[in-house]
């Protein structure tokens, strides 16, 4: 089985930042095809940023340009740097592998004050 812990997650103000992290273990042997997912109050999981290639990486419409993905095989962990955040961006954060998904973590809440 594969454990996914999600943490970073704040209360923050319009315009900043924060970085995001999931750390993987247990029988996973590589952090490719991983992804962040996003879900708003009321509103279903959605895609937020996720490399399936190395080097190739996908971003949301809403998100591209103030938010960026990264992993570190090495420590089996997953980032995601998010700047000039928006009250739109809040939500609850999951990482999971991307088209077949894992058991899914608790996530990290991001709230956005305006």
């Amino acid at each position: 089985q594969v454990q996914l812990v999600e943490s970073g997650g704040d209360l923050v103000q319009a315009g900043g930042s924060l970085r995001l992290s999931c750390a993987a273990s247990g029988r996973i042997q590589s952090l490719n095809s991983m992804g962040w997912y996003r879900q708003a109050p009321g509103k279903q999981r959605e895609f937020i940023a996720g490399s399936v290639t190395a080097g190739l990486t996908n971003y949301a419409d809403s998100v591209k340009g103030r938010f960026a993905f990264s992993r570190d095989n090495a420590k089996k962990t997953v980032y995601l740097q998010m700047n000039s955040l928006k009250p739109e961006d809040t939500g609850v954060y999951y990482c999971n592998r991307i088209g077949n998904p894992f058991s899914w973590g608790q996530g990290t809440q991001v709230t956005v004050s305006s």
